[in-house]
C-alpha cells in the first residue's frame, strides 16, 4: 500500500494521505482476511466470498475517514454484503471479528503514518472507532433482518406441515415428512402466577407457553411439530429425533421448562395415521386425567383397559351401575378408590384416610354386601375397579355435554 503527500493537511488526521486504489484496498483485504483465517479454523468460502466485501468496503470508508473525508451516509450496500453472509450462514461474530481486525489495521496505520501531533491520535482514533460503531450496528441490523425472514418462512413451512399432518389433507409431494411420528397429546396447567393478584393472567399463561416452544427447539434441535395453546395441545417428534423411552426424560424437561407439571400421552403413527392418532391421543389424555394419573408419559398399552371401559355405551351404563348401592354411603365409595390407588394396601389406605385399618376392614365388608363384589377376592376387586372407571367416564361424559 502506497502513501501519498497531503496537499490539504487541515482535512485529515494524518502527516501523509492514504492512498485508496482499487490494488491498495484489495492488497489489504487479504491481510485481513489471512489475518482472520489465522486467528481460528473458518471456511475459506465464508471469508473468500461475502465477508470480503464487507471487509473490502468497511476498509474504503475507514481510509476514506482518515483521510478527513466523510464516509457516505448511504450504508445500502454494506447492508446488502452482510445479509448475504447471514444467508450463506456465516457467524455474524466471525464477519464483526473480521470488521474488528481492519479497525486494528486502521489503529495501526495512524501510528505508522505519524500525526502531527495528540490531537491527530485523538481526532484518528475517535473517527476509526465511530466508524467501528456504524459498520458494527449496519451489520447486525442486515442479520436481524435476514434471520427474522428466515424464522418467518420457516414458521410458515413449519405451520402448513402441521396443517397437514393433524387435518389428515393429501400430502403434497414437495413436502418433506417424517417415517413415523410419536404423537403426543399434551395438558399444561395453569402456572400459579396465573391467579396471583396483580398479575396478567393472560400475559402470564403466554409466557409459561414460550418458554415450552423454546424448549421443544432446544431440545429437539427444531425438528418437532406442534399445535399448542396454553392450556396444551398437540406434538409430533419424529421418532428419528428420540426413541419411545427417550420421552420419559423429554417431557419432565419440557415441563421443567415451563414450570408447570405435563401429563401427556402418546400414540405412534405415519405420516397418513398422524391425525387418527391425534384424536386417539387427546382421547387418552382424557382418560389419564378422569384417572388422576401422575403427570409424566402414559401410553396405550397402559390405558387400554381404562380408555375401553370409560367408551359410551351399555357395558359402561352397566358396569356403572355396580356402583350405584354407594351413592348413599360417599365414605364408602371414598374409601374403594383409595383402597385401589393404595394397591389394595389397608394400612395405607387407612393413613390417607386418617382411621383405623379395621374400620377399613369394616367398610369394606360394607362394600361387599351392598354391591355384591367383594373387595378382598380378586374378581370383586376387578368388578369394582372397572365400575368406578366406567362411572367416572360417565359423568366426564355428562360434564361435557351441553
Amino acid at each position: 500500500m502506497t502513501i501519498e503527500s497531503l496537499d490539504r493537511p487541515e482535512l485529515g488526521v494524518l502527516e501523509r494521505q492514504i492512498s485508496s486504489t482499487a490494488r491498495d484496498l484489495d492488497e489489504l483485504t487479504r491481510a485481513v482476511l489471512d489475518h482472520v483465517a489465522a486467528s481460528g479454523p473458518l471456511p475459506a468460502a465464508a471469508l473468500h466470498g461475502e465477508v470480503k466485501v464487507v471487509v473490502r468496503i468497511c476498509l474504503g470508508w475507514l481510509i476514506h475517514r482518515l483521510n478527513g473525508h466523510p464516509v457516505r451516509a448511504a450504508t445500502d450496500g454494506l447492508e446488502a454484503a452482510a445479509a448475504g453472509c447471514a444467508r450463506a450462514g456465516v457467524p455474524v461474530d466471525t464477519v464483526l471479528h473480521a470488521v474488528n481486525v481492519g479497525c486494528k489495521m486502521g489503529l495501526d496505520l495512524i501510528a505508522r503514518s505519524g500525526p502531527a501531533d495528540m490531537l491527530g491520535v485523538v481526532t484518528g482514533m475517535g473517527r476509526v472507532v465511530d466508524l467501528s460503531k456504524l459498520v458494527t450496528a449496519t451489520v447486525c441490523k442486515a442479520y436481524v433482518r435476514e434471520h427474522k425472514a428466515d424464522a418467518a418462512e420457516h414458521h410458515t413451512a413449519t405451520h402448513n406441515l402441521t396443517s397437514v399432518l393433524l387435518g389428515g389433507q393429501p400430502m403434497p409431494p414437495e413436502m418433506r415428512f417424517a417415517a413415523e411420528y410419536f404423537v403426543l397429546a399434551i395438558a399444561l396447567p395453569a402456572h400459579p402466577d396465573e391467579s396471583r393478584p396483580g398479575l396478567d393472567r393472560q400475559v402470564v399463561a403466554r409466557r409459561k407457553l414460550r418458554r415450552l416452544q423454546s424448549a421443544l427447539a432446544t431440545l429437539l434441535g427444531g425438528e418437532a411439530l406442534s399445535l399448542l395453546s396454553v392450556d396444551g395441545g398437540t406434538v409430533l417428534v419424529p421418532t428419528t429425533a428420540r426413541t419411545d423411552a427417550e420421552l420419559d426424560d423429554l417431557v419432565p424437561a419440557l415441563a421443567e421448562a415451563a414450570c408447570v407439571p405435563i401429563t401427556a400421552t402418546v400414540v405412534t403413527a405415519r405420516p397418513d395415521e398422524v391425525s387418527t392418532a391425534a384424536r386417539q391421543a387427546h382421547e387418552l389424555l382424557d382418560t389419564a386425567q378422569r384417572m388422576g394419573l401422575e403427570p409424566g408419559v402414559h401410553r396405550f398399552a397402559e390405558l387400554a383397559l381404562q380408555h375401553q371401559l370409560s367408551r359410551p355405551g351399555a357395558a359402561r351404563d352397566l358396569l356403572g351401575d355396580h356402583l350405584a348401592p354407594l351413592d348413599d354411603h360417599p365414605e364408602l365409595r371414598e374409601t374403594l378408590q383409595i383402597y385401589i390407588d393404595t394397591d389394595l394396601s389397608r394400612l395405607r389406605s387407612a393413613e390417607r384416610l386418617g382411621i383405623h385399618p379395621n374400620t377399613v376392614d369394616y367398610r369394606l365388608r360394607r362394600i361387599g354386601e351392598l354391591t355384591g363384589f367383594d373387595p378382598a377376592r380378586a374378581s370383586g376387586v376387578w368388578y369394582l375397579r372397572s365400575a368406578l372407571v366406567a362411572r367416572m367416564g360417565a359423568s366426564h361424559g355428562r360434564r361435557r355435554s351441553p
